[in-house]
């Protein structure tokens, strides 16, 4: 099964993403661990990659799709995958579409995660990370149970900047949801309930 993740920031598209993968086996592309994995490893498109992140600019379309494309090739995603992250709006939609169907692959599914914008303001301010490794928990976690790092917030969990990073995705990735509506692929599910009682209506919605 191959499917696109959607849902704004905070919506809990990450720990659903996770569990999907546990249970079938299928895998998760998330575009921004692409970029920093392919960074780290000074690949040609990494190297690329990079160029335009020093220099502060986004990193091109294309050079994601085929960041995505690469990373399609490797075993586990031959099961099927979970595509995190990409498309972020309409026009990479379509060239996704394109690309994929050159490569003799469909979408299944366009899953949407959805939550209202008080409620991720409050999830993600109470939202605390580790400085070493990255888990997140919920503020009172003062060591990270992974690393034993320390548990900061970020800046972009503060309620000024979610605000604006909703903003963002209300502007620019939304219309997503009707692009897939048209398509005739989008399930969704409400995500404001306990992550087992999401996941449960996950599988429902895909059949598993």
């Amino acid at each position: 099964m191959n499917i696109v993740l959607l849902g704004a920031p905070g919506a809990g598209k990450g720990t659903q993403a996770q569990k999907l993968v546990d249970d079938v086996g299928i895998a998760h592309i998330s575009t921004g661990d692409l970029l920093r994995a392919a960074v780290s490893a000074q690949s040609k498109l990494g190297m690329e990659a990079k160029g335009y992140m020093d220099a502060g600019r986004l990193v091109p379309d294309q050079l994601v799709i085929n960041l995505v494309k690469e990373r399609l090739q490797q075993d586990d995603a031959k099961k099927g995958f979970i595509l995190d992250g990409f498309p972020r709006n309409t026009q990479q939609a379509v060239v996704l579409d394109s690309e994929l169907e050159s490569m003799g692959i469909k979408l299944d599914v366009a899953l949407l995660v959805d939550v209202k914008p008080e409620v991720i303001i409050n999830r993600l301010s109470l939202r605390r990370t580790c400085r070493d490794c990255g888990y997140t928990a919920a503020i009172g976690v003062d060591s990270c149970p992974r690393c034993s790092g320390e548990m900061y917030q970020r800046d972009d969990d503060r309620p000024e900047t979610i605000a604006r990073r909703l903003d963002t995705y209300q502007n620019q990735t939304a219309p997503l949801i009707e692009y897939y509506c048209g398509r005739k692929i989008l399930k969704e599910v409400d995500g404001d309930r306990p992550v087992d009682e999401v996941y449960a209506d996950v599988r429902s919605l895909l059949g598993l």
